[in-house]
């Protein structure tokens, strides 16, 4: 495998990265430099998932790489993999950080997975080739995870989970800690769902995130006009590409619509699964 060696004092090193209280002194990188320099959100969360957590893993990292933004997660089984996996189906990039070295294939399961992210994507690692990964140098790498990137979003994480380690690392770093909710009979939400408690940003849709980072989604947005015929929703779907989330009442003082024909566009929209309803409010779907 051919592999690059940045030193902090180059210039492709992360200027995120280089901003954390230790950054690495030295990354090993095998793939596409160039994602070094580009917006990256962390996608993480438990090895051991549901489905609802398979679900929505794969729409939140599918979303964030259609518009351009890079998916950054550490390669493990479960969340991180469905987002690596996600991220590159949709056509986006995505940054595998190892807690290894990027020769040793840890962990099998993901072997294929590592391949792809070579042609497309980028594995990192502090770690010389060789090092085997131990319950050290895997939180170690968190700080990494959440260093390269502008949020961490964690979908997921049960009360012992790798990834709450990633979120406390961003909250030190100032970076955002999202948290998608989960059931709260399900062990694997405890974490996350404890997260949001004390003070995480909830995640009802990857498009709140877009906006938040100022993101542009017209692009992806003009693709999903294209299924649609009606004028009335291509515009409705317009109008909530601008911002996160709008009420039905803002949708007709936009359109000039009544509310009642609002309603009726939304529930066509959202059965399209282009938008969304949740508390009064109408959004992009995931």
């Amino acid at each position: 495998m051919d592999s690059t060696i940045l030193k902090i004092s180059d210039a492709l090193y992360p200027p995120l990265l280089r901003e954390i209280k230790n950054p690495p002194q030295l990354l090993y990188c095998a793939g596409d430099l160039s994602l070094l320099k580009t917006r990256c959100v962390a996608v993480v969360g438990s090895r051991k998932i549901t489905a609802y957590g398979r679900r929505i893993a794969a729409k939140v990292a599918g979303r964030l790489a259609a518009c351009g933004v890079t998916v950054v997660s550490g390669m493990a089984i479960g969340i991180d993999g469905i987002s690596h996996r996600s991220a590159l189906d949709a056509g986006g990039k995505t940054i595998a950080v190892l807690g290894n070295g990027l020769d040793v294939m840890y962990p099998a399961a993901n072997r294929d997975l590592k391949k792809d992210i070579l042609r497309t994507g980028l594995l990192l690692s502090e770690y010389p080739p060789g090092t085997r990964g131990t319950k050290f140098t895997f939180p170690q790498r968190n700080r990494i995870i959440s260093g390269l990137s502008e949020a961490t979003v964690v979908i997921e994480a049960g009360l012992n989970s790798g990834s709450l380690i990633t979120a406390a690392l961003a909250n030190e770093q100032g970076r955002p800690v999202y948290g998608v909710p989960g059931n709260i009979d399900n062990v694997t939400s405890l974490g996350v769902n404890m997260l949001i408690r004390d003070g995480a940003q909830p995640l009802i849709a990857a498009d709140d995130l877009l906006a938040d980072l100022q993101v542009d989604r017209s692009a992806v947005v003009q693709q999903e006009l294209k299924s649609v015929t009606g004028a009335e929703e291509q515009q409705i779907l317009a109008l909530l590409a601008r911002g996160s989330e709008v009420t039905v009442d803002q949708l007709a003082a936009m359109t000039g619509l009544t509310a009642g024909r609002i309603n009726g566009l939304v529930s066509v929209l959202e059965m399209k699964g282009l938008v969304m309803t949740a508390l009064g409010r109408v959004f992009l779907a995931v």
